[in-house]
């Protein structure tokens, strides 16, 4: 369980805030907020109520705090309460959080009052207390009583932590020429009690450029086992043995913000989407009383259908109760009855129990199938800490993995699992990953890399498809020239990319854009940190290194350029051509055609668009099919026509995949379901679209070809919209 916390901010927002210093774009106070942002958008999206905020203006127009009959606490508000923050509430900051027309305030008083807000709210109960003040030290300063205050922070265990704009700091490389005498003072009284204190001093520089390093997020975690390893029946044996221990996550998989949680309403009024839509709504939890939100939170609906030729669109809607359950095996659905499955479940009781060792240098690491977990000894139990802590030691004296069945709960699946020791100055462990079992285990057979093996055995090592010894030394050098590694000036090995600098860009990019988006409705997000991409490209200094033996590579591997796919050109099959070779139509002197029969309408489309030089032809084609099809259908004797018109529709649908035009076959389809649904292709003919639905002739989605504009979710619902 995560400890509670109390933070409060204090945001110095006095008149010299609002001014540009030292050529910045921005003023003091938008400079500081950076930070104050980013530390409660990170505190508001951890979503915990214990995890508590208040802000206090210092140097405000006004006064409006708990202390305010003293005169020393003049020109301090509290803008928020210690409390849960939330969205309206950081909207509400954004607008109060602003220049005022005042340098009168005291930030040592608005100190003491950020101390008396954490006493009256946390009591002497345990908490993460701390006080974070943000401010350019200008204007006069009280330093009665400062030592009282220092020693009141320490009793309470609060960390003071005081930011300052163009604070000098000698280790960090900045130091403001020409300070002011005034602010000078200041900052070496709030200098003192932070040392006093044992809080954090520093400019804001030098936070504000941290803050582009990704925090790691440290939990803790709760054991997802507690039972015995044991070797042998205790019960039965008097040999065999049993250690208490517990099981936590060693690694675990930090995954990115899902999208899908809350979407814009489509309706405002209701708050509930479209009967089509997969997915139902609920008005937004944070909206203020009054203020109507335009997001919604996303609740998923399952449908179940199974195939059905019979019915409109191929598929009918079924109940769950209706389905019967069955497993996955390969590719295969097995269905197993509730009695046959009772029958073969196995009952199992929880434990970690050993079943076999092996060398360490038998063992491939590929064979992990899992996250990394860790065993240790039950922790109150000197016995159980001394008897793993003698199992482990015996691993690693004999370099070997000990194997085990684990059954985490009763009546779970049994797991295979390696136990390998690890022995640290002040730390003893096991870690434990899950192993594979026959089934989990797919072999694959791939011909050689060095040599080709023919139809009758044959053995070729000098072969088209096989790199030369040129090719081979060039990229042995290529690859050589991009070591990572460097050399100090000892000459020993460097790590040039430590693993530790290396974060999850898609995780840290969408956690700061949500919070910057939180606090800026409007405006672009600005581009993720430079330590999030430094590792997306290699280092500029090795690819000037290895730009020479990169042009040898090319030469030896005889790399050309691929010429650009031409747009509008038939790729899958080229015009039939006679075994003569003979251009036919130039030798009986025909031009190409220009008008398409009805008679013999496909035909005729083929061989118009094999010949068309310009997109033009192939408009004109198409128009001249579109209005043959129109016509069969507006003077079809009932379903006489039906079969013409769709098979017309499946070859120009065809043909216009093949020749990447699927704009003109998409407009039409959509404009011909339009008149079928109107009625004005000669009456009711509705059962056509039923049968184009059932025929599959619908919309040419981005999955079909490369230049349409229609995605598989868009082509589906406008077959199966009615």
């Amino acid at each position: 369980m995560a400890d509670k916390e109390a933070t409060v901010y204090i945001v110095d927002v006095g008149k010299s805030m609002g001014k540009h210093r030292h050529g910045r774009a921005k003023t003091d106070l938008e400079w500081g907020m950076e930070y104050v942002w980013d530390k409660i958008t990170t505190t508001v999206a951890t979503g915990r109520k214990t995890a508590t905020v208040g802000v206090v203006g210092l140097r405000t127009d006004g006064t409006e705090n708990e202390l305010q009959a003293d005169d020393s606490f003049e020109h301090i508000s509290v803008i928020q309460n210690i409390g849960q923050v939330l969205m309206p509430d950081i909207r509400k900051l954004r607008e109060v959080l602003k220049p005022s027309s005042t340098d009168a305030g005291d930030a040592v008083s608005s100190i003491v009052l950020a101390i008396q807000m954490i006493s009256s709210y946390t009591k002497r109960l345990k908490y993460k207390r701390k006080i974070v003040l943000v401010t350019n030290a200008e204007g006069l300063m009280n330093n009665d009583g400062i030592d009282e205050i220092a020693k009141k922070i320490k009793e309470d265990g609060i960390e003071l932590v005081i930011l300052g704009v163009d604070f000098d700091d000698p280790e960090y490389g900045v130091k403001e020429e020409d300070k002011d005498s005034q602010k000078a003072y200041n900052e070496t009284l709030l200098r003192a009690l932070v040392e006093d204190c044992e809080g954090v001093f520093g400019t804001l520089e030098q936070a504000i450029e941290e803050l582009d390093i990704p925090r790691i997020k440290v939990i803790k975690s709760n054991p997802s086992f507690k039972g015995f390893l044991q070797l042998g029946d205790a019960e039965e044996y008097s040999t065999a043995f049993r250690i208490p221990v517990e099981r936590y996550y060693k690694t675990y998989v930090a995954k990115a913000p899902p999208a899908s949680q809350f979407a814009l309403r489509s309706d405002t009024s209701t708050g509930f989407e479209s009967a089509e839509s997969s997915a139902t709504v609920a008005p937004q939890p944070n909206a203020q009383e009054g203020q109507e939100s335009t997001l919604t939170t996303v609740r998923s609906l399952r449908t179940y259908q199974i195939t059905d030729e019979s019915a409109p669109g191929g598929k009918v809607d079924v109940e769950r109760d209706d389905l019967a359950k069955g497993y996955e095996y390969g590719r295969t659905a097995v269905h197993i009855s509730e009695t046959d499955e009772n029958i073969t479940v196995l009952e199992t009781f929880a434990a970690l129990e050993l079943i076999g060792f092996v060398q360490s240098d038998k063992y491939d690491r590929y064979m992990h199938i899992s996250n990394v977990n860790v065993i240790i000894a039950q922790r109150t139990n000197d016995k159980a800490i001394l008897a793993l802590s003698s199992f482990i030691h015996a691993l690693f004296e004999l370099d070997c993995y000990a194997v085990a069945r684990l059954v985490v709960k009763e009546n779970k699946a049994p797991l295979v699992v390696l136990l390998a020791p690890s022995i640290e100055p002040d730390y003893e462990c096991l870690h434990e990953v899950q192993l594979p079992f026959a089934e989990d285990v797919r072999t694959y057979r791939f011909p050689p890399l060095d040599k080709v093996i023919t139809v009758s055995g044959k053995v070729i090592t000098e072969h088209r498809n096989l790199p030369n010894d040129a090719l081979l030394d060039a990229m042995s050098e290529y690859v050589d020239s991009m070591e990572l590694v460097d050399v100090d000036e000892n000459g020993e090995p460097v790590e040039t990319l430590p693993i530790d600098d290396s974060y999850s860009a898609l995780v840290h990019r969408l956690d700061s854009a949500i919070r910057y988006r939180a606090v800026h409705p409007q405006g672009p997000v600005p581009p993720p940190s430079d330590i999030l991409t430094r590792f997306s490209l290699p280092p500029e200094n090795l690819v000037k290194k290895g730009e020479k033996y990169l042009e040898n590579l090319i030469a030896a591997a005889e790399v050309k350029k691929v010429p650009p796919k031409a747009k509008g050109r038939k790729r899958t099959r080229e015009t039939e051509k006679p075994l003569s070779g003979l251009d036919v139509d130039e030798l009986l002197h025909q031009e190409k055609r220009v008008k398409i029969s009805p008679n013999n309408a496909i035909p005729e489309f083929k061989q118009t668009l094999s010949h068309a030089d310009d997109l033009n032809t192939v408009k004109d084609a198409v128009n001249q099919m579109v209005v043959i099809i129109q016509d069969q259908i507006r003077h079809s004797l009932g379903d006489a026509n039906y079969d013409r018109a769709i098979e017309g529709l499946s070859t120009m649908r065809d043909e216009l995949i093949a020749y990447e035009w699927p704009k003109l076959y998409n407009d039409f389809l959509q404009q011909l379901k339009e008149d079928i649904l109107q009625e004005k292709l000669g009456g009711d003919r509705r059962e056509l679209w039923w049968l184009i639905r059932r025929t599959k002739v619908g919309l040419i989605d981005k999955t079909m070809s490369d230049q349409s504009e229609i995605s598989e979710e868009e082509a589906r619902k406008f077959m199966s919209a009615k």
